[in-house]
């Protein structure tokens, strides 16, 4: 009888506390450019961009409210690489074949000039369906029901069978 005592005293308050804390949040696996061009040339899929600044409030937001939202983070983990990119690195970085510096007059890195067409908006998400393709900026703070319908265009490659006024007709979200 001791020992069975004995037993639930340790495991009841064990179990207690496991049952009580809350569940790890999903984290998005963020990777380098450097790590993309191996990885892509192993397993290509889409890539999704945060292109933001150190500055920016609501870049901050989209982290903490979009970004770290279980069910986006998921998604985006299984279906993208994900990358995340200051706009005002002054460092040198490859995507694709092409290298890209800094841009001083637009106090940005070339390639964060290049992926939002010129039009310097943070946060940016941005949509590549392949390394070499044409960059789709989606500019601005985005909560996770906005974020749905276009990370599921790239992610379950919609964009290969119509285009995306098509694919709104038919689309019911369920974030």
């Amino acid at each position: 009888m001791q020992k069975v005592l004995g037993f639930l005293l340790i495991v009841f308050p064990l179990v207690s506390i496991l049952s009580f804390s809350s569940p790890k949040n999903e984290k998005i696996k963020w990777i380098s450019l450097k790590e993309l061009q191996a990885e892509y040339a192993r397993h290509p899929r889409p890539i999704l961009i945060d292109v933001y600044t150190s500055w920016c409030g609501w870049c901050k937001v989209m982290d903490k409210d979009t970004y770290s939202n279980d069910k986006v983070a998921a998604y985006i983990n299984k279906n993208f690489y994900a990358i995340k990119f200051d706009a005002e690195s002054t460092d040198s970085v490859t995507l694709g074949s092409k290298k890209y510096g800094f841009a001083a007059a637009y106090n940005s890195n070339q390639l964060a000039v290049y992926l939002l067409g010129g039009q310097m908006a943070y946060p940016t998400t941005v949509f590549l369906s392949s390394l070499n393709a044409q960059p789709a900026p989606l500019p601005g703070f985005l909560k996770p029901a906005e974020l749905e319908a276009p990370l599921k265009y790239f992610g379950e490659g919609s964009y290969k069978k119509q285009e995306y006024p098509a694919f709104m007709k038919g689309f019911t979200g369920s974030w």
